[in-house]
């Protein structure tokens, strides 16, 4: 019988977003984390001498468990700048609903944690690096309004996207997932695409079921 030993660093890993993924989860110490993994809190810092490093390597294994890079490959081979919106938009929107249990677990501290504030920074400005890229691509090809700015178009597409609207329309107020993904690409593509016909799926969602 064959036998996968899974090494160290993938270990301490997998242990820190099981914990993080747990309902009403609170943002593990290392200590906590060293529990979890079977080894000892010297060996977590042995691999990862902070929290910060630690966080930003285990919402990258997130990523790659969730194949992040297939999900994006539309985006990424995408032939016109209103594609490569649209299918971003699509992409990442969609991406959120299996990333929230970290990520709520991570936002909760961020005001007050700066180890979880460095983390999350570092991956949203990850997420940001798309955003740019589907304006470049939109301003490379004269898509973009003259007179739209395209760091500002990148600022107003990374707050389009954020989880924190996620969260508000999903879960506050009780948007389900194709009635927020319609909603954001509208609302992109209108703005930035002047694609005004994209308006029409805006607000145009059934009222969900009370």
């Amino acid at each position: 019988m064959s036998s996968t030993t899974i090494d160290t660093p993938t270990k301490i890993l997998t242990a820190t977003l099981a914990l993080l993924e747990r309902p009403g989860a609170k943002l593990p110490t290392m200590s906590d984390i060293a529990r979890a993994s079977g080894v000892s809190r010297q060996a977590v810092y042995l691999h990862f001498p902070g929290r910060t490093d630690l966080l930003i390597a285990a919402t990258r294994l997130q990523d790659m468990q969730n194949d992040i890079d297939a999900a994006l490959t539309a985006s990424r081979s995408a032939t016109s700048g209103t594609e490569r919106l649209d299918a971003f938009v699509t992409a990442w929107g969609n991406y959120i609903p299996k990333i929230y249990g970290v990520a709520r677990a991570i936002l909760a501290v961020v005001d007050t944690d700066a180890e979880a504030a460095a983390a999350w920074n570092t991956r949203m400005a990850d997420m940001r690096e798309g955003c740019a890229a589907a304006v470049q691509a939109l301003a490379n090809e004269g898509t973009l309004p003259a007179n739209v700015d395209p760091e500002q178009a990148t600022d107003l597409l990374w707050t389009i996207l954020s989880v924190r609207t996620w969260e508000n329309l999903t879960q506050t107020c009780g948007w389900d997932q194709a009635c927020y993904i319609d909603t954001v690409r509208g609302l992109a593509l209108a703005a930035l695409a002047q694609d005004v016909g994209a308006l029409t799926d805006v607000l145009a969602c059934p009222d969900p079921p009370a």
